[in-house]
Order: C-alpha cells, then structure tokens, then sequence
C-alpha cells in the first residue's frame, strides 16, 4: 500500500533532496513494489505516478553522473507512458448526447 507521507529521511528540513543515493533507493523501493501489486490487480496508477516522479527529480540533478541521469530521464518517460496508458479514457459523446447535454439548463 502506497504511504501518502514522504519519509522524513528522504528530505531535508528545507524540502530539498537529501541525497541522490536516497532517491535511488526510494524509486527502486517503488518499482519493487508496483512489480508485486500488477501481480495482484492491475497495477496502481498512483504508484506509477510517483515512481515517474522520482525518476524525474533524479534526472534533473545536476551533481549525478550523466549517464545516470539520462537513464533515469528515458525511465521517467517510460512510467510516464504506464501512467497515461493506465488513466481512464475519457468519455466520449455522439452527436446526440452533445446536442441533449448542450440544450439542458443548469
């Protein structure tokens, strides 16, 4: 299950990165534990949202090694697709239902 709050060890008083070496572990932390609920259900869309999200602020660390970073930009696209793939669709509407929608009066 996913924790809403952010373990206070992963940052710093001012809200910034303690260290990348504690991202890493988070976001491998993360996968981990996508890879064990998709074998459960289908996967959270929420968890993927986060793992995206780590992987992001890891690429945008200046201080990591470069191929590092560019590995963690190419992931964070990937989970980006798995999070976008996972949303629901939205609702289409046929000319019909448009034009009975539209004419109602709220």
């Amino acid at each position: 299950m996913v924790s809403e709050k952010i373990n206070p060890a992963f940052v710093e008083p001012n809200g910034a990165p303690a260290q990348p070496e504690l991202l890493v572990s988070a976001v491998l932390h993360l996968m981990s534990q996508y890879t064990a609920s998709s074998q459960e259900a289908s996967g959270c869309v929420k968890l993927a949202s986060v793992i995206e999200r780590h992987l992001k602020a890891l690429a945008d660390l200046p201080s990591l090694a470069p191929v590092l970073r560019a590995t963690c930009l190419q992931l964070s696209e990937q989970w980006g697709t798995v999070v976008e793939s996972s949303m629901p669709a939205p609702e289409k509407y046929n000319l019909f239902s448009r034009l009975v929608a539209g004419s109602r009066v709220c």
